[in-house]
């Protein structure tokens, strides 16, 4: 039949939606919220793309996925086809499915999400994903030995990318991660309910098979410089994936008082050290009857939605400016409502007091409104003369940004960094002012995304990749 007389496809105007537990049972435990696609919906949904010609999602996608073709096979229910078509350039397709923020990413350029709701892109890649972890793994091949090694610092999002794109061309890789279990900010930062850390680790188990060594407990900097691990360990080249460890403050009065945590404290005690199993595991944490969480973004709305399934009677989001300005996920802010979390908009704590024994009872704030514009586009918070007032809080969490992981760059001779404490790195190849030495990720950018970091991971590997072939090639 030619084109012209094709049947015109049916257009599908909402996505299929995700099953999730209900918010009054899951703000009380920790399984997963979303609870996935059926066969039948994945199928339906997958079906929704119009395979465009000009392949508009693809220029949202940091690790360069194949989005319509993989759609189409899922689309036909070759699920298999459909996953192998991801891993072709995405190493954590499960992750990724469920903590990409895809419609700021491929979804925000989807054709259909013109007039309608943009195919659901990161609900069919979960969906592939959980299907082959389920149904046995099928690894992508691996090129001859290259006969060089590369040392990857730092097991997140970028290390681990750019460690399999590494392994899957030929070279010898290994990853030091500085904790007792990889995956960097997908174990210690990202909630049980939002990222299953037995799906990270299954992912990790997966770069492990393509050849991949992984030394936990090893932090770099301490045991080892980069310069020693070229010098000394026979490294060809090296990685930097450290990531954003470093907790921001306020800065204000209080701050020192028993029951004020950093973000990173309190969502690593929980995920990465089961604090919410204690004492199964050994890991305490002290959550009291109400908690007040500093910030806006996604790591805020996982703090305050965390404190509810910790036994806390009231989780407040306290944010300085108007809802239509939180940075976080809309899908984040829509679960935290769904779930009891409370916010106090316009309003930012000037002290946090404590009792005689030196414990939060308070937090006194005061009400803002919004300005003119500033640098980030977003209207500047004004503070209201005379508009304090006494919250009461038992429990503290500032959430309001994490910098660079500043051991590496400390400890990296020549190695260029900025007034923040980023390492200085080109965006288009990772490549860093040290010859040899590469970087990417949260250490680069600052705090940003998980698929950025992939993505930075797998402009490195390609850079390193090249660098090593040059060598090869002078020799």
């Amino acid at each position: 039949m030619a084109d012209a007389q094709k049947p015109k496809k049916q257009i599908v105007p909402k996505k299929n939606p995700m099953p999730a537990q209900d918010p009054a049972v899951r703000s009380r435990n920790f399984n997963e919220v979303a609870l996935g696609y059926s066969p039948e919906t994945a199928i339906a949904e997958a079906g929704r793309c119009l395979q465009c010609k000009n392949e508009p999602c693809r220029q949202g996608c940091p690790v360069e996925v194949d989005i319509p073709a993989f759609l189409k096979l899922a689309s036909e229910g070759d699920f298999a086809g459909a996953i192998a078509k991801i891993k072709e350039k995405n190493a954590l397709p499960a992750v990724c499915g469920r903590v990409c923020p895809q419609e700021n990413q491929c979804e925000k350029y989807c054709t259909l999400g013109k007039k309608h709701e943009p195919v659901g892109i990161g609900r069919v890649e979960r969906f592939c994903a959980d299907w082959e972890l389920a149904k046995g793994v099928k690894l992508p091949e691996v090129a001859p030995p290259t006969g060089f090694k590369v040392a990857v610092v730092g097991s997140g999002p970028a290390g681990i990318t750019c460690a399999a794109d590494l392994a899957k061309l030929g070279h010898k890789v290994t990853m030091f991660e500085a904790l007792h279990v990889a995956g960097g900010v997908l174990m210690y930062g990202i909630p049980e309910f939002r990222l299953p850390k037995a799906v990270v680790q299954a992912e990790v188990e997966n770069v492990k098979k393509l050849g991949v060594e992984i030394e936990v407990n090893s932090v770099v900097g301490k045991f080892a410089t980069v310069d020693q691990l070229m010098e000394e360990g026979g490294f060809d080249a090296v990685f930097i994936g450290t990531g954003a460890g470093l907790p921001y403050f306020m800065n204000i009065p209080g701050e020192n008082l028993c029951g004020v945590y950093s973000a990173n404290e309190f969502l690593t005690r929980t995920n990465l050290m089961k604090a919410y199993q204690f004492p199964e595991w050994d890991t305490p944490i002290k959550v009291g009857r109400k908690v007040a969480v500093l910030g806006g973004g996604n790591v805020a709305m996982d703090a305050a939605r965390t404190a509810l399934r910790l036994g806390a009677e009231e989780s407040w989001i306290v944010y300085r400016r108007s809802d239509k300005e939180l940075p976080a996920r809309h899908e984040e802010v829509e679960h935290a409502h769904e779930e009891g979390v409370k916010f106090a908009f316009l309003t930012s704590p000037t002290r946090i007091i404590g009792d005689d024994n030196g414990v939060v009872k308070a937090m006194e704030c005061i009400r803002y409104e919004l300005g003119e514009p500033d640098a980030s586009g977003r209207r500047s918070p004004v503070p209201i003369p005379g508009s304090e007032y006494t919250m009461e809080v038992d429990t503290v969490v500032v959430a309001i940004g994490q910098g660079p992981n500043p051991l590496v760059p400390r400890t990296t001779k020549g190695l260029e960094v900025n007034r923040k404490g980023n390492i200085v790195a080109n965006p288009e190849t990772g490549a860093t002012s040290k010859p040899g030495v590469y970087a990417g990720g949260d250490v680069v950018t600052g705090a940003a995304t998980v698929i950025l970091a992939m993505g930075a991971g797998k402009v490195g590997a390609r850079s390193i990749h090249d660098y090593l072939m040059a060598k090869k090639s002078a020799k």
